[in-house]
C-alpha cells in the first residue's frame, strides 16, 4: 500500500509547478451550472399566489407556482432585528426533506413585526420599519423589491432567473413505483406531491439532460439518486458598480463581471499553486457578497453549503414599475446596475439581506448572524516559523536557538506531517520525535510555543488506535453503498471522519486531552490542513459527492466540512484545559462562521511577486466577510524566493493579521538568517516592528471579537464616500488608524500611496513627517522601507522594548503615540488582559481604557468600571505628533498628586516627547500641556 502511495506522490507533487486546471471543473463541465446558465434572463415562470398569504407577527408565508410545471414552492419572509431581511424558498411538498445548513447561525435570528402597507391583485407591500423601507412582493411574475422612499435598493428575481429544480422520481423508477402502489391504494400527501413533481418532467427545459441523474468527470462517476436539485436566484443592485466578497479567490478586491467567462466558484478544493486572477475555487468558501456606492453598503448572505457559482454582470437599470399601486417607483434608465446570480447544486434558498447602510452596519449585521472573530491568545499575533518539515527535535532546537542568536522575536515553531509516525495523526515519529515533551518544555522555557498538524484523513491501519476507535464507533463518512468511504491522502489509504456528526466532533475534541494525545502540552496548538476535504484520488482532488454523511449526501454539506473540523479541534483545545485557555487553530478550508474558531491562511502560494501582491486583496476580501485572522505564507510555499522578494514579503507579512513563514519540503531552507547579515537585519527590523505593535494588534482583535469590525480593512470601509478608494487594493488600513502600503513589486524605487480624508492628516510612522489627506503621495523607497502612516486624531499604543517572544514582553512598559488632528485632538484605546485565558470574558479580568487628548489635556479613563485586573506595565513614554512646544508638562494622578514631566521638542517635525511619566498603564491619570 505504501508503495502505491510513492507511485502517486510524484504526480501530485509534480502539479506543484503550476495548477493543473484540467483537474477542476469549469461551469460547462458542471452539469447543474451549465443547465442553470443556459437559462437566459427573461420572463419568470413563477407566480406568487397572493390568496395563500399568511402573516404572523414574525413572518409572512405565501406559495409560488411555476406555471410551466405547476410545482409549488413555499416563500417565507422575515424582518430581522438590525435592518435585515431573510428570504427562504423551499418546495411546498418535497419528496424528502431538502438540506438546510445547521450550526452556522449563532442563534435563531430575532425578528421584528412585519405589517402590510398595501395590497391588491398585483402584489403586496410590507413595511420594514425604518426610513420608509418597504418590501414589495409582485405577483406576476414573482419578484421582490426592497425600496427606501423612491429608491430601489435591491431586487430579487427581477431578471427572472429563479430556478428551483424540484425533487422528483426517475422516470423508470416512477412506473415501477406506480405498479407497486396498486390500484386504489391510498396515497400520502408526500407521495401526491411527488406525483405532482413527476408531472413536471414533461417540461422541455426539465427533460433528462446529460448529468441530471449521473455525471462523469474524467474517470469519476457521480451518481445522483435524488436527481437534479439545483437552485438559482438573481439579485439586482441599481446604482451599484462595485461589489466585493465571496472569498476565496486569488483575484482582485473588486469582483469582476463574469460575462463571457466562468462564474466565481465556491467549492472548497485542494489546489496546488493556484493561478492568479482566476475565478476558480480555492480552499474556502464564504457565500457573502457586499455591494457599495457612495450612498450605501449592503450585503447578501447566501446560506448554502453545496457547490455554488456566482455570476456578476454590469448593466444599466431599466425602469422598474410595480403595478398600479406603486407605479411612481421608477429607476432611471441612466443608472448603472450590478446583477448577481447565485447558483447552488442542492439545498434550499435561504438568503439574508443586510441593508447597512454603512459598511460598519453590514459587518455588525453579519456578525449578529454568524458570530465574530475568535479572540486569539496574544502569542498567536506574533511571528510563526514553519516549514514542511523540521526534521527532528534537534532541528527544532536549532531553529529555536537560531532565532535567539540572530535576535529575531518568535512565538511559534511549527511541525508539518513528517513529525508523525507514518502520517498517523495524534502520534510522533518514534525516532525523530521520541521525546516530544522535552522539546515542548525547551520551548516553554523560552516562553515559546509549538503547533503540530492534525489532518482529518485517518490512516486505515488495524494497528492504529485512532482508526480503530473511529471505525468501531461508526464515525466514518460512508460511500454510496453504505461502507466506510476511503480515499488516498498523505498516509496512503485513509478514512474520513464524519465531522457533521456531533458525536464524532465530541469524540475528536476528546482526543486533544493530554492523556489522549500523548506528548502534548499546554504550549502545543493545532493546524488543520487538507480539510476541504482533500482526497488525492477523488474527483477534483476531493470527496465523491454521493458519499454519505448520515442521510445527507456529501454534495449538500461539502463547503461546511472544513468548518466542522476546525470547530471540533478548537473545542478540543478548550476542553483539554477545562475551559480555561483560549485555543489557537489554523485551518485551510473554511465557510461562513469559521471566524469563530481561529485563523485561516491563503494556502499553497508561490514565491512569486504576483502571489505577494495578491495576498492583500485575498485577506481584505476575507475581512469583509468576518474572517479577520488571515495571512499568506511568507516567502511563498512553492519555489525559492529571491532575497529581495523574501525581505519584501516579511515586511508585508509583519503588517498582516496572521504572520507565518512557511515553505515546501522541496525548497531550500530559508530561515530568516540564511541570506546574509544585511538581509537578516532587514527581516529582523520588520519582525521587531510587528512586536512593537502587538498592543495595537491585540486591541484591534479585541474590537473585532466584540463588534465584528474587520482588523485589516479596505480603504473604502472607513471612507465610504470617497470613490477613489473603491478600487484600491495595494494598501489598506489596520483598524481605522494605521495605513499600510507594503512594497510588492520587484526593484521598486518609489511608489504612490493614496492618503484618504480631505480634512485629515497622516503621519509617517517612521519619520513622523506630516502629510495632508485627500492626496496621492509620492514615496521614495529603499530596501528598508515599509510605508505606513498613522491617522491624525488617533492614539496608538506600542511596546518599544522588543524581546524574544510576546510573553517575555508581558510586563514591559508602553509608549503612546498621540497623532494630532488638524483640530489638535486625538483619541484611542488601551486593552490589557492576561493574554491567553477566557478570564476576560468569564471574570471581567481585563483593563480597557479610553485615551483622549483635547485642549492640551491627555487623559486615561476607565471604559470598564466593573472589570478586575491589574498590570505591572507602566507608561514609559508619550510622543505627540503635530504638537506645539509647551511651556510645561504636568502629570496628575487619580490620587491628586502633581509632578512635572521632562520633555523634548523637535520644532522641524513638531514632535513632542515626554519621558518617563511613570504612571501605571491601568490607572487614571491626566497630562497637561501648558
Amino acid at each position: 500500500m505504501e508503495r502505491c502511495l510513492f507511485v502517486l506522490l510524484p504526480f501530485f507533487l509534480g502539479v506543484a509547478q503550476a495548477v493543473d486546471r484540467s483537474n477542476f471543473k469549469t461551469c460547462d463541465q458542471s452539469s447543474f451550472c451549465k443547465r442553470q446558465r443556459d437559462i437566459k434572463a427573461g420572463q419568470s415562470p413563477y407566480r406568487a399566489l397572493l390568496e395563500t398569504m399568511e402573516l404572523t407577527n414574525s413572518r409572512l408565508t405565501l406559495q409560488l407556482i411555476n406555471d410551466n410545471n405547476k410545482v409549488r414552492l413555499l416563500l417565507e419572509l422575515y424582518r430581522l432585528q438590525g435592518n435585515m431581511t431573510r428570504v427562504k424558498i423551499n418546495e411546498l411538498k418535497p419528496l424528502k426533506p431538502r438540506y438546510e445548513v445547521p450550526d452556522v447561525l449563532i442563534q435563531d435570528p430575532p425578528t421584528e413585526p412585519l405589517s402590510v402597507v398595501a395590497q391588491d391583485e398585483n402584489g403586496v407591500v410590507l413595511s420594514l420599519g425604518a426610513d420608509e423601507q418597504r418590501l414589495i412582493v409582485s405577483a406576476r411574475p414573482f419578484r421582490l423589491d426592497i425600496v427606501e422612499g423612491p429608491k430601489v435598493l435591491l431586487s430579487l428575481n427581477s431578471r427572472g432567473l429563479l430556478v428551483f429544480e424540484h425533487l422528483r422520481l426517475r422516470k423508470d423508477t416512477k412506473s415501477q413505483d406506480d405498479a407497486e402502489d396498486g390500484e386504489g391504494a391510498e396515497k400520502t400527501e408526500q407521495q401526491a406531491g411527488g406525483e405532482q413533481a413527476a408531472e413536471g418532467d414533461q417540461l422541455k427545459e426539465e427533460e433528462e439532460l446529460p448529468g441530471t441523474w449521473e455525471e462523469t468527470f474524467k474517470t469519476h462517476t457521480d451518481t445522483k439518486p435524488n436527481g437534479p436539485t439545483s437552485i438559482s436566484l438573481d439579485f439586482s443592485f441599481p446604482g451599484v458598480e462595485h461589489v466585493y466578497g465571496i472569498p476565496e479567490h486569488a483575484d482582485t478586491l473588486k469582483l469582476k463581471t463574469t460575462d463571457g467567462g466562468d462564474p466565481y466558484r465556491l467549492y472548497n478544493l485542494d489546489v496546488f499553486q493556484y493561478e492568479l486572477h482566476n475565478p476558480m475555487a480555492l480552499y474556502g468558501a464564504v457565500p457573502v457578497l457586499l455591494s457599495h456606492n457612495t450612498e450605501r453598503t449592503m450585503g447578501v448572505f447566501w446560506l448554502n453549503a453545496a457547490e455554488t457559482w456566482v455570476d456578476i454582470s454590469s448593466n444599466t437599470a431599466g425602469k422598474t414599475v410595480f403595478g398600479k399601486m406603486l407605479d411612481f417607483v421608477q429607476g432611471s434608465s441612466e443608472t448603472p446596475q450590478t446583477d448577481v446570480r447565485w447558483i447552488s447544486e442542492a439545498g434550499i434558498i435561504d438568503v439574508f439581506i443586510m441593508l447597512g447602510p454603512k459598511p460598519s452596519d453590514v459587518f455588525s449585521q453579519y456578525a449578529s448572524l454568524t458570530g465574530t472573530q475568535a479572540f486569539p491568545p496574544l502569542s498567536a499575533l506574533g511571528y510563526h516559523q514553519c516549514r514542511w518539515n523540521y526534521n527532528d527535535q534537534e532541528d527544532v532546537r536549532g531553529v529555536d536557538q537560531g532565532l535567539d542568536d540572530h535576535d529575531i522575536p518568535c512565538d511559534f515553531i511549527w511541525l508539518d506531517i513528517e513529525h508523525t509516525d507514518g502520517k498517523r495523526y495524534f502520534t510522533w515519529d518514534p525516532n525523530k520525535f521520541s521525546q516530544p515533551k522535552d522539546m515542548l518544555q525547551g520551548l516553554k522555557d523560552k516562553r515559546r510555543n509549538l503547533v503540530a498538524i492534525v489532518d482529518p484523513h485517518i490512516k486505515v491501519d488495524s494497528n492504529f488506535k485512532v482508526h480503530n476507535e473511529i471505525r468501531s464507533r461508526n464515525f466514518y463518512v460512508k460511500n454510496k453503498d453504505g461502507g466506510d468511504y476511503e480515499g488516498w491522502c498523505w498516509p496512503g489509504n485513509a478514512g474520513y471522519p464524519d465531522f457533521t456528526n456531533a458525536e464524532m466532533r465530541a469524540w475528536w475534541a476528546s482526543m486533544f486531552a493530554y492523556d489522549q494525545y500523548e506528548g502534548s502540552m499546554e504550549n502545543m496548538y493545532t493546524w488543520n490542513d487538507m480539510n476541504e476535504p482533500s482526497v488525492f484520488n477523488g474527483p477534483e482532488v476531493t470527496m465523491h459527492k454521493d458519499a454519505l454523511h448520515g442521510s445527507w449526501e456529501h454534495r449538500e454539506v461539502h463547503n461546511i466540512y472544513g468548518l466542522y473540523v476546525h470547530r471540533a479541534t478548537a473545542e478540543g483545545l478548550i476542553q483539554r484545559s477545562g475551559g480555561v485557555e483560549r485555543p489557537f487553530v489554523l485551518t485551510r478550508a473554511f465557510f461562513a462562521g469559521s471566524q469563530r474558531y481561529g485563523a485561516v491562511w491563503t494556502g499553497d502560494n508561490a514565491a512569486e511577486w504576483g502571489h505577494l501582491k495578491i495576498s492583500l486583496p485575498m485577506c481584505l476580501s476575507l475581512g469583509l466577510v468576518g474572517i479577520s485572522f488571515c495571512g499568506a505564507d511568507v516567502g511563498g510555499f512553492f519555489k525559492a524566493p529571491s532575497t529581495e522578494l523574501l525581505v519584501r514579503w516579511y515586511q508585508a507579512g509583519a503588517y498582516q493579521p496572521f504572520f507565518r513563514a512557511h515553505a515546501h519540503l522541496d525548497t531550500p531552507r530559508r530561515e530568516p538568517w540564511l541570506f546574509g547579515p544585511e538581509n537578516t537585519a532587514l527581516i529582523r527590523e520588520a519582525v521587531r516592528q510587528r512586536y512593537a505593535l502587538l498592543p495595537f494588534w491585540y486591541q484591534q482583535f479585541y474590537n473585532a471579537h466584540r463588534t465584528g469590525q474587520p482588523v485589516m480593512r479596505a480603504l473604502w470601509v472607513e471612507y465610504p464616500e470617497d470613490s477613489v478608494t473603491f478600487d484600491i487594493e495595494d494598501e489598506y488600513l489596520l483598524g481605522r488608524d494605521l495605513l499600510v502600503h507594503p512594497v510588492t513589486e520587484e526593484g521598486l524605487k518609489s511608489l504612490t500611496a493614496y492618503l484618504p480624508g480631505k480634512r485629515e492628516v497622516w503621519y509617517d510612522v517612521h519619520t513622523f513627517k506630516k502629510h495632508a489627506g485627500g492626496q496621492s503621495l509620492y514615496i521614495p523607497v529603499t530596501m528598508s522601507s515599509i510605508p505606513a502612516f498613522q491617522r491624525g486624531g488617533s492614539i496608538i499604543t506600542r511596546k518599544d522594548r522588543v524581546r524574544r517572544s510576546s510573553a517575555c514582553m508581558e510586563n514591559d512598559p508602553y509608549t503612546l503615540y498621540v497623532a494630532l488632528s488638524p483640530e489638535g485632538t486625538a483619541e484611542g484605546e488601551l486593552y490589557i488582559d492576561d493574554g491567553h485565558t477566557f478570564s476576560y470574558e468569564k471574570n471581567k479580568a481585563f483593563i480597557h481604557r479610553r485615551l483622549t487628548f483635547n485642549d492640551g489635556v491627555l487623559s486615561s479613563s476607565n471604559l470598564a468600571l466593573d472589570s478586575q485586573f491589574t498590570t505591572a506595565s507602566w507608561v514609559e513614554k508619550i510622543i505627540f505628533l503635530g504638537a506645539r512646544k509647551p511651556a510645561s508638562v504636568t502629570l496628575k494622578t487619580a490620587g491628586g498628586s502633581e509632578t512635572r514631566v521632562e520633555f523634548e521638542y523637535d520644532s522641524a517635525l513638531e514632535v513632542l516627547s515626554l519621558r518617563k511619566p511613570g504612571v501605571n498603564a491601568g490607572a487614571d491619570w491626566t497630562v497637561l500641556l501648558r
